[in-house]
């Protein structure tokens, strides 16, 4: 299942993050791309605040990956740019479980470690403040969690 979704303004993107954030539960994993500044840190972040975090998520481009309290289970934020060429496994097996919800910039870099499925978002910029957000489902339950976001919000 694909679906689009136009944003405006970094407030359309934070709401659109926050009705995500109501149809993810652990065991979630996003896979999130798009042009450097196309806004993946800054949807991670409302993504990650609408789930409960606390703390600031920053960018982990040099630790790769960052792991924050979100309550009920752990965000797992990943930014594998650093991986470009690279055949390393971190263990990112156990970071996809069913308990925890991962987040991963630049997946296309660690493609062969990842889960069967997922959801993928791919993010464009459309104009100074604009973006295109692409979601794609990989498997039953993210049709489902798609099936749900079209249902809350306008779409093209």
């Amino acid at each position: 299942m694909k679906l689009e979704v136009d944003i405006n303004n970094i407030e359309e993107t934070e709401q659109l993050a926050e009705k995500l954030a109501t149809l993810i539960s652990g065991g979630t994993v996003i896979l999130l791309a798009g042009n450097l500044g196309a806004g993946k840190t800054t949807f991670t972040q409302f993504v990650g605040s609408a789930l409960g975090v606390r703390r600031r998520m920053s960018s982990p481009t040099f630790n790769i990956i960052k792991s924050y309290n979100a309550g009920n289970f752990i965000v797992h934020h990943m930014d594998c740019y650093r991986l470009e060429n690279s055949d390393e496994d971190l263990g990112f097996d156990e970071y996809f479980n069913e308990h925890d919800v991962s987040i991963i910039e630049w997946p296309g870099f660690i493609a062969e470690f990842l889960p069967d499925e997922y959801l993928s978002v791919t993010i464009e910029n459309t104009a100074e403040d604009g973006r295109l957000f692409t979601f794609e489902s990989n498997g039953e339950k993210y049709d489902s969690i798609l099936e749900a976001l079209q249902n809350v919000i306008p779409s093209n």
